[in-house]
């Protein structure tokens, strides 16, 4: 019997210890769920919400592809031109990128320049449908770049090709300010065998565009790009994706144009801001060799209608983006004004005196040495 009562006492003191213990360890998991991780974590949740509303606000997500529903501008901001050129240049921006950057970096270009875009479609070696990113069914590496490539572009010609007149590849990492890239694209059609970047001279007699600046094709380019590869005459010679594709455009009759502006400054950039106005680049550096244009150090490097910088992180995406969507010197219009192109000048002409509407030109030109003498900085400058 004292066997009995000892066996019994054991078995009752484990169950008492073990539910003593479930009990503790509950309330320890309850208060480290309660600590002070947790507002970071629902404040992480309520920004992934934000993001996604804002995202179903402005995208039209049709499979793999995002159209673009609002051309972004702040609000009472004359955008005239900016909307005209939107609707007349329509530029499919397909982005490089891997299914380890989705998170790192190609959310980020979602969040910022891509919303200029008209589509823009991401581009993986595996598919994707909730970010949306097309699985282009490669290995990742800089050797599949050009396999990448290949495949990118007769994708978007397949199932975008009446959707837009220009096809922009730009990297994960590269920034682009698409509105300055369409006033570039504007005086051109896109009907021409042509296409834009940062051009480099070696290997081909033409030049070629270098890869992580960007460079955009017209239809007829790409058109041509993709019947290069059907007939063979283009084939896949090398893993540099953008000295391969430089010399199928060769081949294929596509010419390598010129994207610097009126000044003959720079819009497409290799690097980052940073580096092409403060950096002094070593003369033994490559770059000075591959440029096909006089490299310009200093102030004078890009253009004020820059189109793109390579090597961007995160950080310095939203910087860009608030640097050229958001900041502005109080009392200057802009130094460099080129001739609007040639479309809008033509629609705009037959909407003249609308501004001032019943006055004819010489009442016009009076109303027009009054304002300039209201408003004096804007004459100076």
């Amino acid at each position: 019997m004292k066997a009995l009562g000892a066996r019994s006492s054991f078995y009752v003191g484990f169950v008492v210890g073990t539910c003593t213990l479930y009990v503790f360890l509950h309330q320890v998991w309850f208060a480290i769920n309660l600590s002070p991780q947790q507002p970071e974590q629902l404040e992480k949740i309520t920004e992934e919400r934000k993001m996604l509303e804002e995202e179903e606000k402005n995208w039209k997500k049709d499979k793999s592809a995002l159209f673009n529903l609002n051309h972004p501008h702040h609000t009472d901001e004359d955008s005239t031109v900016a909307d005209a050129l939107y609707k007349q240049v329509r530029i499919l921006c397909w982005v490089m990128t891997g299914p380890n950057n989705l998170q790192k970096k190609a959310r980020h270009v979602k969040a910022t320049w891509s919303r200029h875009c008209n589509i823009v479609v991401f581009m993986s070696s595996v598919d994707d449908p909730d970010f949306p990113a097309v699985g282009l069914n490669t290995k990742e590496g800089r050797d599949q770049l050009y396999w990448k490539t290949i495949r990118a572009f007769h994708y978007a010609l397949e199932k975008h090709g009446d959707d837009a007149d220009w096809f922009l590849k730009a990297d994960d990492d590269t920034y682009v300010i698409v509105d300055n890239l369409r006033w570039v694209l504007s005086n051109h059609s896109p009907d021409e065998p042509i296409y834009f970047g940062r051009r480099f001279k070696p290997y081909t007699k033409q030049g070629y565009m270098s890869g992580g600046a960007g460079y955009v094709l017209s239809k007829e380019a790409l058109k041509r790009f993709v019947e290069g590869f059907r007939t063979k005459v283009c084939t896949h010679t090398s893993s540099v994706e953008d000295l391969a594709l430089g010399q199928c455009m060769e081949k294929m009759g596509v010419q390598a144009g010129d994207s610097r502006d009126t000044l003959h400054r720079e819009t497409f950039h290799p690097f980052v801001p940073e580096q092409h106005l403060t950096g002094k680049f070593p003369k033994s550096f490559w770059y000075w060799n591959y440029c096909y244009y006089p490299i310009v150090e200093g102030s004078q490097c890009c253009s004020d209608l820059a189109v793109s910088f390579h090597y961007v992180d995160p950080q310095l995406m939203y910087l860009l983006e608030y640097y050229t969507y958001h900041l502005r010197a109080f009392g200057y219009r802009y130094r460099y004004q080129p001739p609007e192109p040639t479309g809008l000048q033509d629609s705009k002409s037959s909407d003249k005196g609308a501004e001032h509407p019943h006055v004819d030109q010489e009442q016009e030109a009076g109303i027009q040495e009054v304002e300039k003498k209201a408003h004096p900085l804007e004459n100076k400058l």
